[in-house]
């Protein structure tokens, strides 16, 4: 059985393929502004972790809304980096690839935190697994991670802080602001793992 982790290349993602170890990493360039900052992560993960990285692109940058597209959020937003149909887009390009490659598994870095967006909760990922294996191709989804936190992610999986180092949560840039949600995000997760944030 061969398995892949969808990388963003942020802190949670990172985790989970340190973690587990796929054979695979995909990473995806929809056109998000953050995307050569997260291509860079996630690669230099997959260097350090001895796993094939592949990158994906797939623009839809006309379609976004909010932080990640550089445009204002959508009326239907829970928070300002929110991108309409994201994770369900992700998710279906990340599958082709896993149908190229002969992947049955693809693991997803859902947090038991991320539920305040619809398309991150356990719900959301049970019904797009139904989907999937109603399909050919043999491929479900895992979120091996549903049960955590970040912060418990890093210590269920005794993630160092050498691969983390690596990992990019900006949602606005693809240099770290040290500003935005994903950045603020990343220092509260550091603190809470370590005892400082970085």
């Amino acid at each position: 059985m061969k398995r892949a982790v969808l990388l963003s290349g942020g802190m949670d993602s990172t985790c989970i393929a340190y973690w587990k170890r796929p054979e695979f990493a995909i990473t995806i360039d929809y056109g998000q502004i953050p995307a050569p900052g997260e291509i860079r992560a996630a690669s230099a993960v997959c260097e350090a972790l001895g796993i094939e990285h592949i990158v994906v692109t797939a623009g839809i940058a006309e379609l976004g809304s909010g932080d990640m597209a550089g445009a204002a959020p959508s009326e239907h937003a829970p928070a300002t980096e929110w991108w309409p149909y994201r994770n369900q887009f992700l998710i279906t390009v990340a599958a082709m690839k896993c149908h190229q490659l002969g992947v049955t598994e693809l693991m997803i870095g859902a947090l038991r935190t991320d539920g305040f967006h619809i398309d991150s909760t356990e719900q959301f990922y049970e019904e797009l697994n139904k989907l999937l294996l109603m399909q050919e191709g043999d491929l479900a989804i895992s979120t091996p991670a549903i049960e955590f936190s970040a912060a418990e992610l890093i210590a269920h999986t005794g993630t160092p802080e050498s691969i983390l180092a690596w990992s990019h949560s900006c949602h606005i840039h693809d240099v770290a602001c040290g500003f935005c949600r994903g950045c603020q995000k990343h220092f509260e997760t550091t603190e809470a793992a370590f005892g400082r944030a970085y």
